[in-house]
């Protein structure tokens, strides 16, 4: 028993980087979200964030990359089951990619309150 747990925790992991590469691989707007979570990490690392700035960092870039994600199997899912055009469809997929949106507007203002005293310090020297 036993074994068989521990294997089947294994291949959840396996899934769920299977499914992280198919994001990043299909989705365009994946890869901005890859490129600007690179940027602000070292954005972070040169400006020596405290421990509470990066938390606040992690949670914002967590937001938009949950937000993506369950975007992406929205929209895999309703292609499935409404192959042709169908207004509830575009509904469904309209209102998901307007909670990435929220999450990545949320993420650039908690982007502008952590950075923002770090920016304005290095202005004023």
């Amino acid at each position: 028993m036993p074994g068989s747990y521990l294997s089947a925790r294994l291949r959840s992991f396996g899934h769920a980087f299977r499914g992280l590469k198919l994001l990043l691989q299909t989705q365009h707007n994946a890869r901005i979200h890859a490129l600007a979570t690179v940027l602000v990490a070292a954005a972070g690392a040169l400006a020596g964030l405290s421990p509470a700035e990066w938390a606040l960092i992690a949670l914002a870039a967590t937001g938009v990359w949950v937000a993506e994600a369950l975007n992406t199997s929205i929209e895999f899912l309703v292609d499935l089951v409404s192959p042709g055009q169908h207004p509830l469809a575009g509904r469904a997929k309209d209102v998901a990619a307007g909670a990435v949106l929220v999450a990545a507007i949320g993420s650039v203002v908690v982007g502008g309150l952590v950075f923002g005293p770090h920016l304005l310090k290095l202005l004023q020297r």
